[in-house]
C-alpha cells in the first residue's frame, strides 16, 4: 500500500511539473507607457521564456477600466478621440496587439458592462476580442481555471 501512495504522489509531482503555466492579466491601465510595457513587450517576453523552457504560457487579457482605448478599431465619435497620447501611437498600438492575438494566442476579454458606461459599441470593438458579461466574471472564471492573477493598474 505504502508502494501504492509514493507512485500516486509521484505521478501527482510529475503531473504538476507539466501543467500548463496560465496567466490572466487584470488590465485596467489607460496609460500607453503602460501598456506597452506591461502588455505588449512583457507579454513576449514570459512567452519566450516558457517556450525556451520547453513550455507554453496561456494569456488571458481582462479589459476594463482605462483600458478600452487600445481595443477599438476607430477613436472617432468616442471619449477618446482628443486623447493625444493615444492618437500618437493609436496605429502601431493597433498592429501590435492584433500580433499578440494572431502570433502569441493571446485571449482578449471585454467588460460589455463597462463597454456600455463607456458608450462603446461593439461594433467598434477590434474583431479579436471576445465580449464578457463583466470583468469580475471574467477574472473569476480564469482563476477558477487554474490561471495566475496579475493585475495592471494606473
Amino acid at each position: 500500500m505504502k508502494k501504492f501512495i509514493l507512485l500516486l504522489s509521484f505521478i501527482g509531482l510529475l503531473s504538476a511539473d507539466n501543467a500548463t503555466p496560465k496567466v490572466v492579466i487584470d488590465l485596467t491601465t489607460s496609460s500607453v507607457e503602460k501598456f506597452q510595457k506591461n502588455i505588449l513587450k512583457s507579454i513576449v517576453v514570459h512567452k519566450n521564456y516558457y517556450e525556451g523552457n520547453l513550455k507554453e504560457l496561456e494569456v488571458a487579457v481582462v479589459i476594463h477600466g482605462g483600458a478600452y482605448r487600445f481595443f477599438l478599431k476607430d477613436t472617432k465619435n468616442t471619449i477618446y478621440e482628443d486623447d493625444k497620447e493615444l492618437q500618437k501611437s493609436y496605429a502601431e498600438l493597433k498592429t501590435r496587439i492584433a500580433s499578440m492575438s494572431d502570433t502569441y494566442d493571446v485571449e482578449f476579454l471585454m467588460c460589455e458592462s463597462g463597454m456600455k458606461r463607456n458608450k462603446l459599441k461593439a461594433d467598434n470593438i477590434v474583431s479579436f476580442v471576445k465580449l464578457i458579461p463583466t470583468s469580475t466574471i471574467g477574472l473569476i472564471d480564469k482563476q477558477n481555471e487554474g490561471f495566475a492573477y496579475i493585475p495592471v493598474r494606473d
